[in-house]
């Protein structure tokens, strides 16, 4: 069997999800709990598809079982997140270079809010309110009850957060301070852009940008398209091999909607972009 596949299993009779997979492909049980942790196992009950996880968990019949095998996908090793701050109804986090904010159908455990699960004490619900790049890092919002989650995403959609962020891009910037408005896919897009540095040894500058909307890949399209590309970047710059994607989510400030207080978070200085 290929080191990529899938399964869809009709359940016909009560069985238990390991055995009735083992019994389709060629992996062990063992390799099958394993992938079953890493959400590339789902049930189908009616309407209602999820992940399963619990091996122990008996099918019943008229259910679908199905799985997603990728080694590759299943092997990656992702780093771990930093909690900052546990609010208890939400928490924020520090999310590194290569960790998601959505998972695929083929797995979920390099994503940011199954690795704060993991790490919570008491097992507490971990819900993405918003994204950040898999190749930027930064502050990332996690909700732990459906209220705080429903609520802090609401501050996002009405633009009623503070978000800013630390860039360093090729070339020197010359102007203290920029408004890009270029539309993204069609959409009002704007970033306020103000200069922080130059280093004349490698041409490069550091940015602190505040955007009020949140387009794909904004900050990286409104600069690349300016002249400015983000130092790392592969997708809209030159992407240089040997180095990441200089862009951190350093601040983030808003009322918080469940006490009605100010709440002003700024990352810890050595997970700035280096300069």
């Amino acid at each position: 069997m290929s080191d990529r596949f899938e399964l869809h299993l009709d359940i016909t009779d009560t069985s238990d999800p390991v055995s009735l997979l083992a019994g389709a492909c060629d992996l062990s049980k063992q390799r099958i709990k394993q992938v079953m942790q890493k959400g590339a196992v789902w049930l189908t009950r009616g309407k209602q598809t999820k992940r399963l996880r619990r091996h122990s968990k008996p099918l019943q019949p008229g259910q679908q079982l199905h799985m997603y095998y990728d080694a590759k996908v299943l092997e990656q090793q992702p780093p771990q997140p930093l909690l900052i701050v546990d609010e208890g109804d939400y928490s924020l986090w520090h999310k590194p270079r290569g960790v998601l904010s959505q998972g695929s159908k083929w797995s979920d455990h390099c994503t940011i809010n199954r690795l704060v699960e993991q790490q919570l004490q008491h097992q507490r619900p971990a819900q993405i309110i918003h994204r950040l790049d898999r190749a930027a890092s930064g502050l990332i919002l996690i909700g732990h009850s459906r209220t705080a989650t429903a609520a802090l995403a609401k501050l996002f959609e009405q633009r009623q957060l503070n978000k800013r962020y630390r860039v360093v891009v090729s070339g020197q910037f010359a102007a203290n301070e920029q408004t890009i408005s270029d539309p993204i896919d069609g959409r009002h897009a704007t970033s306020h852009v103000h200069h922080l540095a130059y280093n004349p040894s490698n041409d490069r500058s550091l940015l602190e940008v505040k955007i009020e909307t949140g387009r794909k890949h904004q900050i990286r399209r409104h600069l690349a398209g300016i002249g400015f590309p983000v130092v790392g970047d592969r997708l809209y710059g030159e992407g240089e091999p040997e180095q990441d994607l200089q862009l951190t989510a350093a601040q983030l400030a808003f009322t918080c909607p469940l006490s009605g207080e100010p709440r002003h978070y700024q990352l810890p200085k050595e997970f700035l972009p280096h300069f």
